[in-house]
């Protein structure tokens, strides 16, 4: 940002002697918009700085309830002009005031003349002290030096690189005036020049850096070959941290002439030891990595076995298995229990398990899919004793699969992230629960918490100690869990923030591109006691970002805490330059943000520890201050979050983690700090890439500190360095990125054209379409803009293969033509693009952490088939079960809990549980709710109306985001739609799997809650049941729940009304159903634009969806149309008779007794009628599973008997 402008000619500051009142010093455009809009007068106008350039300037001025947008640039001589049409002169001015004073003046060229200013709100700095509740008596001191630890690696972390003119800048103040002290000194006899080596050290800063870069990637390579130079590498990098003063310029000189020695001698003096030890050894040595690896023991799980729906008829005693994992092996031993105490097992390799499919509703099901014979493939399931035991089997066989893999790169690593307020003391002896994720919340499984993670990235705050002993301590810690020598790759420092990024050795070669900043947040954004520190490299192919942050603390300063999150948001400089447009929360494919965030709660101390004490945290996460400023929309857009389950992690009484201290004397009183979640730890990651997380919690045993650490680990999909195996692309199989169409919506009271930007690692450079072709606008405050194909560029990826492009991600920002200033920026995953046919996106716009629109359009990658061949990556082996909208898999799956929650013991018992939740699956069959006969002003051709905006106050999803309009009313044909509970002011959604936008539908079937996943990230488009609605048998193969645009077929132009409902769908669809479709912002969007599709008949809008806790979907007693039935009781009693059950209505399914009786009498056999129908062998189609077991215990004992009933079964099911 300018800043305040930038130098002008002659020392003259372009504000003038001091800065006027219309200047607004790093305002936004959306603020500068708000601050017009509400001035509404015609010639208002302000200055803000430019956020395209730095050093510039842009003058707004408002005409007409539009904004007009000038640019106000810095020539060679530091003169400002505003910018011209080509071959205008323009008018050069040494100050802003100046400028603003000609053009106060009419008929200058402007759109109209400046009138009235706009002048900025002063803020007083005097009251803004964020150490007031306690939390520190005052700002911490800032270290005596500046930080400078530099670890050892391949890339060492180095400052921002300076202007591009800061050198000269340098130069030209010391020919100005320090050369005259200089000179000054020789006159006197001095021997140096000390202001000259001062210069000479400041315009070689990036060159030192540089420097020790390539040093410490080569220290490597020189103990290795050439240990006569490994001791000067060494030394000079050693000096490189304590280096200083005078002797600075000396110690560059020397590494220089060290540098160009070992590149001389290098590879000569390499080849000469390889060729020894050729000579010498034809063995070479074993690789870093595998080096003092430490073997992870063989780990049994005892689990049982799945029953399926086609085996209840057989239930009895659930057979028990023990799964070994081999992960040195690479193997898995299935062992079955069988009788005499005898075992059977089966030993597979690890090629031989084929995947690995966990179920959403049974957390702690999985299904192992096992390659039997050639081609031919075995599914079991297994419950295992927790969810926390599935998920250990899982990382197991992950590392097994990842051990044994042919692959030189790896798809998969795991992450620790921590983050800790150490509360200026030292931190003790022991953090082992911290880097073990021992303790409250979501922990990891006792088997798998000694595996060591990829990468390790500590947090702290308040942090006293020097970098060098904390990060020595950090590596002595791991070393001592992981028998592992962790490399760090960076350490960023402001003040008492830090961040340490540790890898494991055979990674530290694929770290690359390492970079550092800080912000600072402090009183007046001077004072690094608050602030934010972070890191970024790229992992092979995949870039990440980490930042540690130490916000505003007290209770009331929610709006403060907001603003230091933008400007962190917006000041932080991390990751690639030429993706400046983008604030940090998209330069990354995973960027994760911790640290003490100071969010408190908002309710009386009393009531929160009340609930503390009963563990109930919900309510507490309902009032927490982050979560309410996330469903404003107010910060953290679109990150993600795991559920808390632990309690809040301040303010407990320093050596004790069983009292929280939140009263404090002050001297200006009583100060109150409720317990509070203050540290925290969420992610955002780009759309269609693999991140879960596998841990959240703290620690409850180490009490140094009024803070408890946090910790949380992540299991992320990271690419390789493609390098492709057929060379680069000839023309005829060269691959494109092909767009038909794309229209934006920007939220602006500006009228300019725009163009947009394309950014990605998979083109060379960034490419530019032409201006928009369509333009047009129903509310002043918004602007939709499309482009056609003839002014959207193709775009030619760098490599062609599949393999390579679905792993890439497409950035867009949309620009104005005015200011070249970006409206709102997005990312696209090709992947879902990549086919013959064009793919439709739809996604939403932000711009510094404010969503600002949405996009949408039509797009293909084309690829050659000669570039298709792909594989499966590691984390797509484990899968997620799909069987939210399949009937089968939800009887399957909630039987057995069904059975054991409500006590069923008796075959007949579990017959007539299982005719109930059969009756009921038509939940899942049901379509999208349509209306017959809706209003066609409701879908007027509007793609502008701000209904579908995030309001100010308003939670992303309730029905206040949705105008009163677009809601049914009570006499409308939709009435029967549910209306959505109103939204109560403590309400709060849960964030969705990466990103906010959907809640959590859920279905409650005869008392068991089921959850359904949360779509992707971001939201994607409507169903083919919201665009085409056919009429299906009602158990047919259910459509997905988000199915692929592309199937989208968009029936003809007819004024008809649409198809009704058949018959089996209408069963699905009772009084008081609500969609189960979530209703995003986009979706509305998406809604409100559907007269846009040629012959697109009109569409009601969906209901929004609850909030948590009022689960979304039907219950038994809402199925209206289904065959009337009681809810199931707590428990069934054995002797309890029929009717008591189930009512007087009988299953559906039901033959009846006569059926079984008359088979039975056909057979002669009519004397085990009574045996038969009290065991639930009332039906004949289940009869057709029938075993000998089961014909015993209904009484049928006389072995002449079994064989007449069984072979009559035998033929009846074949």
């Amino acid at each position: 940002m300018a800043g305040g402008g930038g130098g002008s000619g002659g020392g003259v500051s372009p504000l003038g002697p001091a800065p006027p009142m219309w200047y607004h010093r790093d305002l936004s455009r959306a603020a500068a918009e708000e601050l017009l809009a509400r001035a509404g007068r015609d010639g208002s106008f302000l200055v803000r700085d430019s956020e395209s350039v730095n050093g510039a300037y842009a003058l707004c001025v408002l005409f007409q309830k539009h904004v007009h947008t000038y640019r106000i640039l810095p020539d060679e001589d530091g003169f400002l002009a505003v910018q011209t049409s080509q071959g205008v002169q323009p008018k050069r001015f040494k100050t802003l005031p100046e400028l603003v004073s000609l053009y106060l003046q009419p008929s200058q060229g402007l759109v109209t003349t400046l009138l009235y200013h706009v002048d900025r709100e002063e803020t007083a700095f005097s009251d803004d002290r964020d150490y007031s509740d306690g939390e520190d008596e005052k700002p911490p001191l800032p270290p005596r030096s500046a930080s400078t630890y530099t670890p050892p690696g391949p890339e060492t972390p180095t400052d921002s690189a300076p202007a591009a003119n800061g050198l000269s800048t340098i130069s030209h103040e010391y020919l100005k005036g320090s050369y005259a002290l200089d000179l000054e000194a020789v006159k006197q006899g001095a021997g140096s020049l000390p202001h000259l080596n001062k210069t000479l050290v400041a315009s070689c800063k990036r060159l030192n850096g540089e420097v020790d870069k390539v040093l410490s990637g080569l220290e490597i390579l020189s103990k290795v070959f050439d240990q006569q130079s490994a001791f000067m590498v060494s030394k000079m990098i050693q000096q490189s941290v304590n280096q200083g003063g005078d002797q600075e310029l000396e110690n560059l000189v020397t590494k220089l002439a060290i540098l160009k020695d070992l590149l001389s001698s290098i590879e000569k003096k390499a080849l000469k030891a390889l060729q020894d030890m050729s000579l010498s050894s034809p063995c070479s040595l074993p690789p870093l990595s595998m080096r003092h690896s430490k073997a992870i023991p063989v780990q049994a799980f005892e689990v049982k076995l799945d029953v399926y729906l086609a085996e209840l008829t057989k239930i009895g005693k659930s057979q028990k298995y023990t799964l070994s994992v081999d992960v040195e092996g690479g193997r898995l031993v299935v062992m079955k229990k069988v009788k005499d105490s005898q075992e059977d097992w089966t030993t597979f390799t690890h090629d031989k398990i084929r995947q690995l499919i966990k179920s959403q509703r049974v957390q702690n099901k999985l299904g192992i899919v096992f390659e039997k014979e050639k081609e031919k493939n075995q599914r079991k399931d297994f419950i295992f004793a927790s969810a926390k035991k599935r998920e250990a089997f899982c990382q197991l066989l992950q590392l097994m699969k990842n051990k044994h893999s042919n692959q030189d790169e790896p798809d998969m690593i795991s992450i620790f992230i921590g983050t800790w307020n150490m509360g200026s003391v030292p931190a003790p002896k022991s953090q082992a629960s911290w880097v073990l994720c021992r303790g409250l919340g979501k922990t990891l499984d006792e088997i798998t918490v000694t595996i060591p993670h990829d990468l390790y990235v500590f947090g702290s705050q308040e942090n006293s100690v020097c970098d060098r002993e904390w990060v020595e301590s950090l590596r002595a810690m791991l070393k001592e869990q992981t028998e592992l020598d962790y490399k760090p790759i960076a350490v960023q420092t402001l003040w008492n923030i830090k961040i340490a990024v540790l890898v494991k050795p055979e990674h530290e070669n694929r770290i690359s591109h390492v970079g550092m900043s800080s912000v600072k947040t402090g009183i007046a954004n001077t004072l690094g006691n608050k602030g934010a520190v972070g890191v970024s490299f790229m992992f092979n192919g995949t870039s990440f970002g980490f930042v540690n942050c130490h916000l505003t603390s007290g209770n009331e300063k929610i709006a403060r805490r907001n603003q230091n999150y933008l400007d962190i948001l917006r000041l932080l400089s991390l990751g690639d330059k030429q993706l400046s447009s983008f604030d940090i929360s998209l330069r990354f494919t995973h960027l994760f943000w911790l640290g003490d965030l100071n969010y408190r709660l908002d309710m009386d101390i009393q009531e929160i520890l009340n609930y503390i004490n009963r563990k109930e945290f919900e309510p507490l996460l309902k009032v927490d201050q982050l979560n309410l400023e996330r469903e404003k929309n107010k910060v953290f857009l679109r990150f993600g979050e795991e559920e808390i389950s632990f309690p809040p992690t301040y303010r407990y009484e320093r050596g004790s983690r069983d009292t929280y201290v939140w009263q404090k004397q002050k001297a200006t009183g009583m100060r109150t700090n409720v317990p509070s979640w203050c540290d925290r730890i969420l992610w955002k990651s780009y759309p269609e890439t693999h991140i879960v997380c596998n841990s959240y919690g703290c620690t409850d045993d180490i009490v140094t500190s009024d803070h408890s650490p946090v910790f949380a680990t992540f299991e992320v999909g990271v690419t390789s360095q493609f390098v492709s195996k057929k060379g680069l692309p000839k023309s005829s199989e060269q691959a494109y990125i092909e767009f038909e169409s794309i229209e934006a919506i920007v939220k602006t009271a500006s009228r300019t054209k725009f163009f947009i930007e394309f950014y990605s690692t998979c083109l060379e450079e960034f490419k530019k379409s032409y201006e928009n072709d369509s333009q047009s606008s129903d509310n002043v405050n918004f602007l939709r803009v499309g482009w056609s194909n003839k002014q959207l560029t193709t775009l030619k990826p760098l490599l062609s293969e599949i393999e390579y492009l679905q792993d890439q991600h497409l950035l867009l920002t949309v620009k104005s033509l005015d200011g070249y200033e970006s409206y709102g920026e997005c990312v696209l995953a090709l992947k879902s693009m990549i086919g013959s046919t064009s793919q439709q996106f739809h996604t939403y716009l932000s711009h510094r952490g404010e969503e600002t629109g949405n996009i949408r359009g039509s797009m293909r990658v084309r690829v050659p088939s000669e570039r298709m061949g792909t594989r499966e990556r590691l984390y797509e082996w484990i899968s997620v079960d799909k069987d939210e909208t399949d009937a089968t898999a939800y009887l399957e799956i909630s039987t057995e809990h069904f059975f054991i929650q409500h006590q069923v013991k008796t075959m007949k018992q579990k017959r007539q549980c299982i005719n109930h939740l059969f009756g009921s699956f038509c939940v899942f069959l049901r379509p999208k709710q349509e209306a017959p006969d809706s209003d066609p002003s409701i879908c007027k051709n509007s793609y502008n109306n701000p209904a579908y905006y995030i309001l100010e106050g308003v939670p992303n999803q309730s029905a206040a985001a949705l105008s009163p309009e677009l809601l049914p009313s009570p006499t409308s044909p939709n009435s029967q739609v549910a209306k959505a509970p109103p939204t109560s002011a403590g309400a709060r959604t849960k964030p969705p799997y990466v990103a906010s936008g959907s809640s959590h539908p859920r279905v409650c079937v005869a008392g068991v809650t089921l959850n359904r996943p949360p779509p992707d990230f971001p939201p994607p488009p409507l169903p083919k049941g919201a665009l085409e609605m056919v009429a299906e048998a009602p158990f047919s193969k259910p459509r997905p729940l988000y199915p692929d645009l592309a199937e989208v077929r968009i029936p003809a132009a007819s004024p008809a009304a649409p198809p009704a409902l058949g018959e089996g769908f209408r069963r699905g669809v009772g009084p008081g159903a609500l969609d189960d479709q979530s209703c995003s912002v986009l979706q509305m969007a998406k809604t409100l634009s559907e007269s846009e599709f040629t012959g697109q008949p009109p569409r009601t809008p969906s209901a929004p969806p609850p909030l948590r806790g009022q689960p979304m979907g039907l219950c038994l007693d809402a199925c209206r149309t289904f065959p009337p039935r009681n809810a199931i009781t707590e428990s069934i009693a054995e002797d309890m008779p029929e009717e008591a059950l189930w009512g007087s209505s009988s299953s559906s399914l039901s033959v009846g007794e006569s059926s079984v009786g008359e088979w039975l009498q056909r057979l002669g056999l009519e004397r085990y009628e009574q045996g038969l129908l009290h065991n639930g062998w009332d039906d004949l189609e289940f009869l057709s599973d029938i075993t000998e077991e089961d014909l015993e215990e209904a009484g049928v004992l006389d072995p002449a008997d079994k064989e007449i009933a069984l072979p009559f079964v035998l033929s009846k099911n074949t």
